[in-house]
């Protein structure tokens, strides 16, 4: 049978960086302290294609990830960024012709939550890791990186309208002029924000995501929850307004607290943070993002 994909090309040679599949669904069980978990996780894998080859082998990339991932569930490996690792390695060893990988994964996770005790619950997070690997002209694997990270939902309250509401109820209600008044938390529009955190790594290293996950909802104007009884509302609302943040805030006081929460991680890290506030008053969302390596924070701190 003749092999189309091996053929030259018949339109233009030209080299492409990236073909694969993405949006392939697999229970990935995870070796944890207390037990292996299984995560349901999503994969998306490419390789470089070179100008000379007409189309990608992309049923190898099914049959490794069958092969890496449905084995986990008998071997569970470390985490989903040593998967994603194993997965751009073999990408590799199945297309010769290839000298680039990358391995896209994220996954649903779930940590204990709660208002107080007694309302906690399992409230979902998103897990992403990510896994590039490259080979040189002599056939090496020369270079290999990956990265961990976490998605968290919380929400964050706008000093602007705060500010502007408080000039307004200041002319109609004289009294909150008292300066002992100065710290009453005053009405301002709400904002679900979702903010992401990654580390790159080129070197061995670890960090948790419940970590990370932690690291995301302090930098927040509150975290969200589950389940609120009615006075919880209430303090989850004070608590926002109490600390009413733009999404550069978030921003930043997520980056730099980073060395802080995380100082055993090597200079080389590179973070990579977003944000976005789907707002609640305008029609659209506002973003941010930065990416810095844990250097220039470090320095950027006076570390």
């Amino acid at each position: 049978m003749r092999d189309v994909h091996a053929l030259e090309p018949t339109r233009s040679r030209l080299g492409l960086r990236e073909v694969g599949v993405s949006g392939v669904r697999k229970p990935l069980s995870v070796r944890r302290p207390g037990g292996a978990v299984t995560l349901h996780a999503e994969f998306s894998v490419h390789v470089d294609l070179p100008a000379s080859r007409k189309g990608s082998d992309l049923s190898r990339n099914a049959e490794i990830l069958a092969e890496i991932v449905d084995a986990t569930a008998l071997r569970p490996v470390a985490s989903l960024e040593e998967a994603c690792r194993a997965i751009a390695r073999e990408l590799l060893l199945r297309h010769s012709y290839a000298h680039r990988t990358r391995v896209d994964a994220r996954a649903d996770h779930f940590l204990p939550r709660g208002v107080t005790p007694g309302r906690r619950s399992f409230e979902d997070f998103l897990l992403l890791a990510d896994a590039r690997a490259q080979r040189e002209e002599d056939g090496s694997l020369s270079a290999e990186s990956y990265s961990v990270g976490a998605e968290a939902l919380g929400m964050t309250a706008c000093p602007c309208a705060m500010e502007t509401a408080r000039a307004r109820l200041e002319e109609e209600f004289p009294l909150l002029k008292d300066p002992s008044l100065a710290s009453l938390p005053i009405v301002s529009h709400n904002q679900r924000n979702r903010t992401t955190l990654l580390f790159g790594f080129t070197e061995p290293a670890e960090v948790e995501a419940e970590e990370i996950v932690a690291a995301i909802e302090e930098a927040q104007s509150s975290p969200t929850y589950a389940i609120l009884k009615r006075g919880d509302e209430a303090g989850v609302v004070l608590a926002a307004h109490r600390n009413p943040k733009f999404v550069e805030d978030v921003l930043r006081d997520l980056l730099t607290s980073v060395p802080r929460k995380f100082p055993s991680l090597p200079d080389s890290t590179i973070v990579r943070a977003s944000t976005r506030s789907e707002e609640s008053i305008h029609k659209y969302d506002v973003t941010a993002s930065h990416e810095a390596s844990f250097r220039e924070l470090r320095r950027g701190l006076g570390t």
